[in-house]
């Protein structure tokens, strides 16, 4: 197991590990025994086994003018699922808490234009915002999705994979998988397909923080799968999904796909129509990435149904707004 993927699960083992205590006092408390042994039976009492998970939010909290705000404390916010308020189990302000990213660079036809400015912001991007205990990937799609980089924190393996991305050059790497989703034919754009597969195949395993950063017109017309599966698969492996819109305007760009996708998973969408804009999105991009809250709450409903449960993230801050996920699946029996 990689070091990335163990530090983040020691960081949310701690925080689950420092609340056990608290939860087996109240259960002492409850059953009037106050820490004393139990009496002795004869008889073997039945075995109760109650799983509850902590839920885990990354969010990040900007201002009326849309400045990050990252000084707020536990007070500041309040969780509600499905309308239902939350206690807050754990919280942190977290600047290095390792990253696991997705690149993922649209290579249609309808990028040619400023895919040489892509990929050069997508380069500087990756040389600022990855540390040593990060990983990132890169993967580009057209007709096809394309592993062009596989998980590295080598900047090196990154920068060649970048540097891999072509115009409409189907097997320029290796798919990612070509199993389940067949491609409908020699033109299209399977811009669902890449997310859905980036998500199920390469981020399902991971812990931690998860990201995908998407440069693309969130033009489709050629996946398998459909919008509501890719935003399925990122909710269903915590990713969240950052979307540079970027395109010919001649050829359009959908910014109500790009915005349904990203504001579902927490992330966001930016317009870009000039490189200079591609590297100011980046640096936006950056800053949220390094800048977050995790919060951590055990859902007041119990019911291991599998089910969508809505979240809200508030905070009492006036003109505040706050950036994460829309909901998460419960766990299934």
């Amino acid at each position: 197991m990689r070091l990335r993927t163990l530090l983040s699960i020691l960081f949310l083992t701690v925080l689950a590990a420092l609340l056990a205590p608290a939860a087996q006092i109240g259960v002492l408390a409850q059953s009037g025994q106050q820490g004393k042994p139990p009496a002795k039976t004869d008889q073997n009492p039945p075995t109760i086994r109650v799983q509850v998970s902590l839920v885990n939010i990354f969010a990040t909290v900007r201002d009326g003018k849309k400045r990050i705000i990252p000084d707020l404390t536990q007070d500041n916010f309040k969780i509600l699922e499905d309308g239902q308020e939350q206690k807050i189990a754990a919280f942190s302000r977290e600047t290095a808490l390792p990253i696991t990213l997705g690149m993922l660079i649209d290579t249609s036809g309808s990028e040619m234009a400023m895919l040489g400015a892509e990929q050069q912001a997508a380069s500087r991007f990756l040389d600022k915002v990855l540390r040593k205990s990060d990983e990132a990937m890169v993967i580009s799609f057209d007709t096809d999705v394309d592993l062009l980089a596989d998980w590295t924190s080598d900047r090196d393996t990154l920068e060649r994979g970048i540097r891999k991305a072509r115009i409409n050059a189907a097997g320029a790497g290796g798919p990612v998988t070509p199993g389940p989703i067949p491609t409908r034919g020699p033109k299209g754009t399977n811009f669902y397909d890449a997310v859905y597969l980036a998500c199920t195949e390469k981020l399902a395993s991971e812990a931690g923080r998860k990201a995908l950063v998407i440069l693309t017109d969130a033009m489709d017309n050629g996946s398998k799968m459909r919008v509501e599966d890719a935003i399925q698969a990122a909710q269903r492996t915590d990713t969240v999904v950052h979307i540079l819109l970027v395109g010919d305007p001649r050829e359009g760009m959908n910014e109500g796909v790009a915005k349904k996708l990203t504001d579902e998973t927490g992330g966001r969408t930016i317009v870009v129509h000039s490189e200079k804009k591609l590297e100011e999105a980046f640096q936006e991009i950056s800053e949220e990435l390094r800048t977050q809250y995790v919060l951590g709450y055990y859902s007041t409903n119990t019911t291991r149904d599998g089910r969508y449960r809505k979240i809200k993230v508030e905070t009492t801050g006036k003109d505040q707004k706050v950036l994460t996920r829309k909901g998460y699946y419960a766990a299934k029996d």
